[in-house]
């Protein structure tokens, strides 16, 4: 078993960051965790964690914590362009015995995380430098000083400079997707999780409490729009259902381009990547939380069990890869089921939708 006073670098506090720190803080671990943007940076828009999020933020013990905050959702429902149902999903049947699936505030999500966590962030403090010697790591932060450390953890994102300091892949790929996200107050009311079916796009609502919406929208691109909420209403405008309502209910938008992570080894001992850095996809599944939770949980449990970093390392990628490969592949058979000619998609989801759209989520009703 290594011993616990193991030095150890989290890079990144964001979700993937902070999972980890908590779940090496629980196995007796000990830390440090830097981030290169200001404390005062708050996160954005809104998150929804599937029942499988849910299990892995109770082996986090941070189950409880959370519980407080936005709304259980309990059905998915996906519409046709006139806003005409599809197909319904019962997510309690789903994911009975797992875990709530639940929209809530990223912030409020940021900040459970950033309380489990324990310990102090070193916000404004970049990676610069990192060079392995001797199964040790040597890291040169922004300000010019420099440490080492016998675990680094690039939790850093799909820009993750770990990723490339350790030379364990290139640039993340773009998947040609613009995905708009907004927190909408004083719209329609909206009762679960609705997803409004166009030519190539979708249009996602799901209430967050207290009178709020959590939207999120996605069409093929491969630049972002000058003006995101005029293009927002200008793709979306004409569709039904409660689009309409919700767009003239929206204010601000956050825009980003989806691109995905996909590498040929996560480590590279004593330098190991988690959450996005390692596996990010587009957010078709809403699976970029869940697998950096659970990504967290396993690391620290080979952590604990075996007798060296390297052996640890390989043991996590051994028991994450395939679980990750799974979701890139789930997740990109629902963008082509978007992407059909309505004239089929349409039809087909009458008739299988339930059952299409559970099933890309069966294989992550099982442990980890």
């Amino acid at each position: 078993m290594l011993r616990t006073t193991l030095r150890i670098l989290v890079v990144g506090a964001g979700i993937a960051g902070l999972s980890v720190a908590r779940a090496l803080r629980l196995a007796g671990f000990r830390p440090e965790v830097i981030d290169k943007l200001p404390a005062s940076t708050v996160a954005g828009a809104g998150i929804y964690l599937p029942g499988n999020a849910g299990r892995a933020l109770r082996e986090l013990d941070l189950e409880a914590p959370v519980r407080p905050y936005g709304e259980v959702v309990e059905r998915q429902r996906f519409l046709d362009a006139r806003g005409q149902q599809l197909c319904d999903v019962d997510l309690t049947e789903l994911w009975q015995d797992v875990g709530e699936c639940r929209v809530l505030p990223r912030a409020d999500l940021h900040q459970v995380m950033l309380s489990g966590a324990g310990g102090e962030v070193r916000h404004e403090t970049e990676l610069k430098g990192l060079e392995i010697v001797d199964g040790s790591a040597k890291v040169e932060f922004g300000d010019g000083s420099s440490a080492e450390y016998d675990l680094v953890v690039g939790a850093d994102g799909r820009r993750s400079p770990v990723r490339t300091l350790a030379s364990l892949g290139g640039a993340a790929r773009p998947v040609g997707q613009i995905m708009y996200r907004s927190v909408v107050t004083g719209g329609p009311k909206v009762a679960g999780w609705t997803a409004v079916l166009g030519k190539r796009s979708l249009f996602t609502i799901m209430p967050m409490g207290s009178g709020r919406l959590f939207c999120q929208a996605e069409e093929p691109g491969t630049g972002a729009p000058a003006d995101p909420l005029a293009r927002l209403c200008e793709v979306f405008g004409g569709l039904g259902g409660p689009v309409p309502a919700v767009l003239e209910a929206v204010e601000r938008v956050q825009v980003a381009l989806t691109d995905e992570v996909e590498i040929g080894s996560w480590a590279r001992p004593p330098v190991v990547l988690v959450g996005d850095a390692a596996h990010a996809t587009s957010p078709t599944l809403a699976q970029g939380a869940a697998m950096a939770f659970e990504d967290a949980v396993v690391l620290a449990a080979e952590l604990r069990k075996a007798a060296g970093v390297a052996e640890a390392l390989r043991a996590y990628e051994q028991r994450r890869r395939p679980r990750t490969e799974w979701v890139l592949a789930r997740t990109r058979d629902r963008d082509e089921l978007r992407d059909m000619a309505p004239a089929l998609r349409d039809p087909l989801l009458r008739r299988r939708g339930a059952r299409l759209f559970a099933d890309h989520y069966r294989g992550l009703v099982e442990p980890y």
